[in-house]
């Protein structure tokens, strides 16, 4: 099928770059495109026993022969991607080809300070962002003062905008935060001295998309962050400031919704979340301790300790739904070896009434208690199965349970973190 998205199914850290680098082995991939989000975000992949991690690089630049695409949605910091691709290139990693969209908006060095300094001044409040400016960034696009690749490359146009930009910043900055404001000289400087190496990357990446599409390539839509923490359909206001879900695809990428032939939602055995906001299943226990623990749940962009609880279906069924998947992929069915009793929330109960789907408010959500099926474990190591068939009988019970809760068969199961750790549950 020539075009595929690979997505976030819970809050994120799924294990969305293992889906993808599996895709792109399996079967050649012409264009990996990355369609929203920024350096927030966050692949690991493990080749030959070698980890790599790529952030706002698509994974898909570890894949020779494949193009990587940043696309339109997503707020690039240049000084980021050039960090990423000299690190890559240092440790002898073969690059595919890699085209930044021009009509992508920048992040400059003014909007991180203004993240880092807001989540300050909103004390117990605070959303939880990286601080890495990716939110000030889509605010300025909103607003119509943003910055674009294309920008950079035409210096009088620069001036202008990031002097309109910080007419506001500054006085928010100096007034609000107390702070130093920001002087427009040195942005521009810092912008205009990153031109040149981006210059051969930067292509209109709708028109180079859509053209691979009529030729019969495939190309895959690699999602960052997640479903629920969608700015419209997650729990708001404690999400990303895009939209990671199916339908954020074709606007991040200046593709029409018909010509998208799959959509594969990437699910954990159990649920991890980093940041603040609502989450019904989190575990505050030993349980909890061994997730983390065991799972090494520490986000691979910003080094936090990821929040970890059991599996729930009702997220599961919500992401099916919003995002119209046709399949899901479950990763890290191994991490749950270690248990003899594994429980899966089935339902909310919210002040006595059980809900069976997403509650429809904040309120609702935030006064959750989850309802739990349980299921027996299988108590031994399941790294080495190479085929659906090899795990022991009660892991493919609670996978096919996860399945009919779910809302869309299971096309795949990541026993470890190797590309050979894969077992194809539906073909």
């Amino acid at each position: 099928m020539p075009a595929i998205v690979v997505l976030g199914a819970q809050w994120g850290d799924e294990g969305k770059g293992k889906a993808t680098d599996l895709l792109a082995t399996s079967d050649p991939i012409d264009y990996v495109v990355r369609t929203s989000g920024g350096h927030n975000a966050g692949h690991t992949i493990v080749i030959d026993g070698e980890k790599f991690a790529t952030h706002l690089l698509p994974s898909g630049i570890l894949t020779p022969g494949a193009t990587s695409v940043i696309a339109n949605g997503v707020v690039v910091s240049p000084e980021a991607l050039f960090e990423e691709l000299d690190a890559l290139l240092e440790r002898g990693v073969e690059i595919g080809g890699l085209v930044v969209s021009a009509n992508a908006h920048v992040i400059a060095s003014y909007h991180g300070v203004v993240d880092k300094v807001s989540e300050r001044f909103l004390g117990k409040n605070k959303i939880g962002t990286t601080g890495r400016g990716i939110g000030p960034a889509y605010a300025d696009k909103i607003n119509r003062v943003g910055i674009r690749v294309a920008d950079l490359f035409d210096e009088g146009i620069l001036r202008e905008k990031v002097d309109a930009a910080l007419e506001v910043r500054n006085q928010l900055l100096t007034k609000v935060y107390n702070r130093r404001g920001v002087e427009a000289e040195a942005v521009v400087e810092e912008l205009l001295s990153y031109a040149e190496r981006l210059r051969p990357m930067v292509a209109d990446t709708s028109l180079l998309l859509n053209r691979a599409l009529d030729e019969g390539c495939t190309v895959l839509f690699e999602g960052a962050q997640a479903t629920m923490l969608d700015v419209d359909h997650g729990t708001y206001p404690f999400v990303t400031s895009s939209n990671p879900i199916a339908g954020g695809v074709c606007t991040g990428a200046g593709v029409g919704p018909t010509r998208i032939d799959r959509v594969i939602g990437v699910i954990k055995a159990y649920t991890t979340r980093v940041g603040s906001g609502p989450f019904p299943t989190e575990l505050f226990d030993d349980d909890g301790e061994r997730l983390q623990r065991i799972g090494g749940e520490i986000g691979v962009s910003t080094g936090r300790t990821r929040r970890c609880g059991w599996y729930d279906a009702v997220v599961a069924r919500y992401s099916a739904r919003v995002n119209g998947l046709t399949e899901f992929f479950l990763t890290k069915l191994d991490v749950l070896d270690h248990w003899d009793r594994i429980p899966v929330c089935v339902a909310y109960e919210i002040d006595g009434v059980r809900h069976d789907e997403m509650p429809m408010t904040q309120t609702e959500f935030h006064h959750a208690r989850p309802v739990y099926e349980f299921f027996d474990g299988w108590g031994g190591d399941i790294s080495g199965c190479r085929s659906f068939a090899d795990l022991p009988k009660n892991a493919q019970v609670y996978v096919h349970a996860l399945e009919e809760m779910s809302g869309a068969k299971f096309w795949g199961v990541g026993v470890g973190p190797g590309r050979e750790q894969t077992l194809v549950v539906h073909p």
